[in-house]
Protein backbone atom coordinates (compact mmCIF):
# COMPACT_ATOMS: atom_id res chain seq x y z
CA UNK A 1 0.00 0.00 0.00
CA UNK A 2 1.51 3.43 -0.98
CA UNK A 3 2.51 5.30 2.20
CA UNK A 4 -0.26 8.19 1.61
CA UNK A 5 -3.07 5.87 1.31
CA UNK A 6 -1.56 3.93 4.76
CA UNK A 7 -2.04 7.28 6.01
CA UNK A 8 -5.24 8.02 4.99
CA UNK A 9 -6.44 4.40 5.97
CA UNK A 10 -4.80 5.36 9.73
CA UNK A 11 -6.60 8.44 10.08
CA UNK A 12 -9.96 6.33 9.12
CA UNK A 13 -9.36 4.38 12.11
CA UNK A 14 -8.56 7.26 14.91
CA UNK A 15 -10.58 9.90 13.49
CA UNK A 16 -14.41 10.00 14.60
CA UNK A 17 -17.34 11.87 12.38
CA UNK A 18 -17.15 15.06 13.85
CA UNK A 19 -20.56 16.74 14.97
CA UNK A 20 -21.41 20.00 12.75
CA UNK A 21 -20.74 23.41 14.82
CA UNK A 22 -24.76 24.67 15.51
CA UNK A 23 -24.01 27.92 13.55
CA UNK A 24 -22.40 25.98 10.41
CA UNK A 25 -25.29 23.55 10.63
CA UNK A 26 -28.02 25.96 10.81
CA UNK A 27 -26.61 27.92 8.01
CA UNK A 28 -25.76 24.90 5.74
CA UNK A 29 -29.84 23.69 6.40
CA UNK A 30 -31.28 26.83 5.39
CA UNK A 31 -29.32 26.60 2.34
CA UNK A 32 -30.34 23.44 1.80
CA UNK A 33 -27.71 21.20 2.13
CA UNK A 34 -28.70 18.29 4.06
CA UNK A 35 -27.76 17.07 7.90
CA UNK A 36 -26.52 13.52 6.77
CA UNK A 37 -24.56 15.24 3.83
CA UNK A 38 -23.27 17.57 5.95
CA UNK A 39 -22.13 14.94 8.39
CA UNK A 40 -20.50 12.50 5.77
CA UNK A 41 -18.27 15.40 4.16
CA UNK A 42 -17.28 16.66 7.59
CA UNK A 43 -16.27 13.18 8.46
CA UNK A 44 -14.30 12.61 5.00
CA UNK A 45 -12.65 16.41 5.40
CA UNK A 46 -11.30 15.47 9.16
CA UNK A 47 -10.01 12.18 8.26
CA UNK A 48 -8.18 13.56 4.97
CA UNK A 49 -6.87 16.70 6.90
CA UNK A 50 -5.52 14.05 10.11
CA UNK A 51 -3.81 12.01 7.53
CA UNK A 52 -2.00 15.28 6.19
CA UNK A 53 -3.57 15.25 2.93
CA UNK A 54 -5.70 18.22 3.61
CA UNK A 55 -6.15 21.60 5.25
CA UNK A 56 -9.25 22.67 7.23
CA UNK A 57 -10.61 25.93 6.28
CA UNK A 58 -12.68 25.15 3.76
CA UNK A 59 -14.96 22.27 2.61
CA UNK A 60 -16.80 21.79 -0.84
CA UNK A 61 -19.65 19.82 -0.58
CA UNK A 62 -21.67 18.43 -4.11
CA UNK A 63 -25.15 16.62 -3.19
CA UNK A 64 -25.05 14.74 -6.88
CA UNK A 65 -28.43 12.95 -5.19
CA UNK A 66 -30.39 16.48 -6.35
CA UNK A 67 -31.73 17.36 -9.86
CA UNK A 68 -29.40 19.02 -12.18
CA UNK A 69 -31.06 22.33 -12.08
CA UNK A 70 -30.85 22.51 -8.29
CA UNK A 71 -27.83 24.70 -6.86
CA UNK A 72 -26.21 21.46 -5.09
CA UNK A 73 -23.07 22.68 -4.76
CA UNK A 74 -21.88 24.28 -1.38
CA UNK A 75 -18.64 26.27 -0.35
CA UNK A 76 -18.27 26.30 3.89
CA UNK A 77 -15.77 28.51 5.56
CA UNK A 78 -15.49 26.45 8.73
CA UNK A 79 -13.25 28.72 10.18
CA UNK A 80 -16.33 31.36 10.28
CA UNK A 81 -19.61 28.75 10.19
CA UNK A 82 -21.04 29.71 7.01
CA UNK A 83 -21.45 29.09 3.55
CA UNK A 84 -19.66 31.06 1.13
CA UNK A 85 -21.24 29.91 -2.11
CA UNK A 86 -23.66 27.82 -3.31
CA UNK A 87 -24.11 27.44 -6.84
CA UNK A 88 -24.72 24.85 -9.75
CA UNK A 89 -22.34 22.25 -10.66
CA UNK A 90 -22.97 20.00 -13.81
CA UNK A 91 -22.26 16.19 -13.77
CA UNK A 92 -20.73 13.95 -16.91
CA UNK A 93 -22.95 12.78 -19.34
CA UNK A 94 -22.30 8.58 -18.22
CA UNK A 95 -23.91 9.95 -15.24
CA UNK A 96 -27.45 10.81 -16.03
CA UNK A 97 -29.68 13.45 -17.75
CA UNK A 98 -31.19 16.10 -14.81
CA UNK A 99 -31.12 13.26 -12.02
CA UNK A 100 -27.60 11.27 -11.56
CA UNK A 101 -27.74 7.49 -12.06
CA UNK A 102 -24.33 5.98 -12.51
CA UNK A 103 -20.62 6.57 -11.22
CA UNK A 104 -17.60 5.70 -12.32
CA UNK A 105 -13.71 5.66 -11.65
CA UNK A 106 -13.43 4.54 -15.54
CA UNK A 107 -10.80 6.51 -17.84
CA UNK A 108 -13.69 6.91 -20.67
CA UNK A 109 -16.72 6.62 -19.01
CA UNK A 110 -17.62 10.12 -19.30
CA UNK A 111 -19.33 9.77 -15.66
CA UNK A 112 -18.70 11.73 -12.60
CA UNK A 113 -17.02 10.37 -9.71
CA UNK A 114 -18.01 10.26 -6.06
CA UNK A 115 -15.76 10.33 -2.60
CA UNK A 116 -13.39 12.14 -1.35
CA UNK A 117 -11.28 14.93 -3.10
CA UNK A 118 -8.36 17.54 -2.37
CA UNK A 119 -8.08 19.94 -5.04
CA UNK A 120 -4.61 20.78 -6.10
CA UNK A 121 -3.19 23.89 -8.28
CA UNK A 122 -5.30 25.91 -10.64
CA UNK A 123 -4.32 26.92 -13.95
CA UNK A 124 -5.67 28.20 -17.49
CA UNK A 125 -7.01 25.47 -19.59
CA UNK A 126 -9.31 25.70 -22.39
CA UNK A 127 -12.03 25.85 -20.74
CA UNK A 128 -10.33 28.96 -18.65
CA UNK A 129 -9.47 28.91 -14.95
CA UNK A 130 -9.78 25.23 -14.03
CA UNK A 131 -8.45 23.34 -10.46
CA UNK A 132 -7.10 20.08 -10.73
CA UNK A 133 -8.59 17.11 -8.27
CA UNK A 134 -6.66 14.20 -6.61
CA UNK A 135 -9.51 11.67 -5.57
CA UNK A 136 -8.26 10.05 -2.15
CA UNK A 137 -10.67 6.32 -2.36
CA UNK A 138 -9.13 3.64 -4.15
CA UNK A 139 -11.38 2.29 -6.73
CA UNK A 140 -14.05 4.90 -5.98
CA UNK A 141 -12.13 8.01 -7.49
CA UNK A 142 -8.51 7.76 -7.46
CA UNK A 143 -8.78 8.05 -11.31
CA UNK A 144 -9.36 11.53 -11.13
CA UNK A 145 -6.26 13.26 -12.00
CA UNK A 146 -5.48 10.29 -14.74
CA UNK A 147 -8.98 11.11 -16.31
CA UNK A 148 -8.63 15.06 -16.44
CA UNK A 149 -11.27 15.65 -13.71
CA UNK A 150 -11.22 19.23 -12.68
CA UNK A 151 -13.59 21.88 -11.51
CA UNK A 152 -14.22 24.02 -14.50
CA UNK A 153 -16.40 27.05 -15.98
CA UNK A 154 -18.52 25.73 -18.67
CA UNK A 155 -21.34 27.51 -21.06
CA UNK A 156 -23.85 24.83 -20.11
CA UNK A 157 -24.23 25.25 -16.49
CA UNK A 158 -26.83 28.56 -16.11
CA UNK A 159 -30.26 28.98 -15.20
CA UNK A 160 -31.23 29.86 -18.61
CA UNK A 161 -30.32 26.37 -20.19
CA UNK A 162 -31.92 25.38 -17.12
CA UNK A 163 -35.29 26.75 -18.89
CA UNK A 164 -34.38 25.24 -22.00
CA UNK A 165 -33.85 22.01 -21.27
CA UNK A 166 -35.00 21.29 -17.74
CA UNK A 167 -31.51 20.81 -16.71
CA UNK A 168 -27.68 21.82 -16.99
CA UNK A 169 -25.51 21.04 -19.94
CA UNK A 170 -23.16 17.61 -18.59
CA UNK A 171 -19.75 17.29 -18.95
CA UNK A 172 -17.18 14.87 -19.33
CA UNK A 173 -17.39 13.78 -15.75
CA UNK A 174 -16.19 16.92 -13.83
CA UNK A 175 -18.08 19.07 -12.02
CA UNK A 176 -18.65 22.05 -14.13
CA UNK A 177 -19.67 25.54 -12.67
CA UNK A 178 -20.83 28.60 -14.54
CA UNK A 179 -18.26 30.74 -15.49
CA UNK A 180 -18.88 33.47 -13.36
CA UNK A 181 -18.75 30.61 -10.61
CA UNK A 182 -15.52 29.11 -11.27
CA UNK A 183 -14.06 32.75 -11.16
CA UNK A 184 -14.99 33.28 -7.95
CA UNK A 185 -14.84 29.69 -6.61
CA UNK A 186 -11.76 28.31 -7.59
CA UNK A 187 -9.82 30.86 -5.69
CA UNK A 188 -11.10 30.19 -2.30
CA UNK A 189 -10.60 26.17 -2.70
CA UNK A 190 -7.64 25.87 -4.34
CA UNK A 191 -4.16 24.10 -3.32
CA UNK A 192 -5.49 21.83 -0.15
CA UNK A 193 -9.13 21.92 0.40
CA UNK A 194 -11.57 19.07 0.45
CA UNK A 195 -14.25 18.04 -1.92
CA UNK A 196 -16.55 15.80 -1.22
CA UNK A 197 -19.14 14.22 -3.60
CA UNK A 198 -22.20 12.75 -1.90
CA UNK A 199 -24.65 10.25 -3.60
CA UNK A 200 -26.43 7.75 -1.52
CA UNK A 201 -24.25 4.38 -3.33
CA UNK A 202 -22.66 1.36 -1.52
CA UNK A 203 -19.72 2.41 -2.87
CA UNK A 204 -19.06 5.91 -1.05
CA UNK A 205 -20.62 4.34 2.08
CA UNK A 206 -18.09 1.43 1.98
CA UNK A 207 -15.08 3.68 0.85
CA UNK A 208 -16.22 6.34 4.20
CA UNK A 209 -16.60 2.84 6.67
CA UNK A 210 -13.59 0.81 5.31
CA UNK A 211 -10.46 1.47 7.66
Amino acid sequence: MPFAAWLLSLAMLVTPPPPAAPALAAAAARQGLRPQVLRLALQAQARAVAAGAAIGDRLTVIDFSLASRERRLWVLDLAAERVVAQELVAHGRGTGDDIARHFSNRPGSLASSLGTFVTGASYQGRHGLSLRLHGLDRGLNDQAAARGIVIHGAEYVNDEIVGRLGRLGRSQGCPALSPAAASRIIPLIRDGTVLFAYYPSSGLQQALDTP
